[in-house]
């Protein structure tokens, strides 16, 4: 059974020593949702709302989010990103946005929590843009959709299985 790499033979936590591991060209993908009334996403697409450009501002607050992870996450490494390309996508038939964000780096260690924080960024900004006309909005379904690269490959969930090469 795998372990967590977070602790140390103490159990002490720690961050995980990459310096002998070879830099390789590594990328992660990651989507979510964020659910709202149809009300709210038409008065988005419409470029109604007070604040401005929305999506424009999520845009570019999922990729400072993606640059400041390891301000956030404590034992994550801070790592030169190479290239971040947030996606939002209108879901009208839903009534929700779908933001999905692949980061790349040339490194040590991989960048899934950029890619998975760049999400959380985007949409959490997306409900500050928009709180005061529809406060039930919700996050959904952030998760990794694949990552490559790394001593473990290739890795890519599927219908919601997940299947692992290297």
């Amino acid at each position: 059974m795998p372990k967590l790499t977070h602790f140390n033979a103490a159990g002490d936590a720690h961050m995980v020593d990459v310096g002998n591991k070879p830099s390789t060209t590594r990328t992660a993908v990651a989507e979510g949702y964020i659910v709202m009334q149809p009300e709210t996403l038409r008065l988005i697409l419409s470029g109604g709302h007070k604040k401005g450009d929305v999506l424009g501002i999520a845009r570019i607050a999922g990729i400072m989010g993606a640059k400041r992870t390891a301000d956030l996450i404590p034992l994550c490494h801070p790592i030169p990103i190479t290239h971040v390309d947030l996606a939002l996508e209108p879901e009208p038939e839903a009534s929700r946005i779908r933001c999905q964000a692949t980061v790349q780096t040339v490194g040590q260690t991989g960048v899934e929590m950029e890619a998975l924080t760049a999400v959380q960024v985007a949409l959490l900004t997306i409900y500050d843009m928009c709180k005061a006309v529809d406060r039930g909005m919700s996050i959904e379904s952030v998760r990794l959709m694949e990552k490559v690269g790394g001593k473990s490959g290739h890795w890519r969930r599927e219908f919601g299985a997940i299947r692992s090469s290297t």
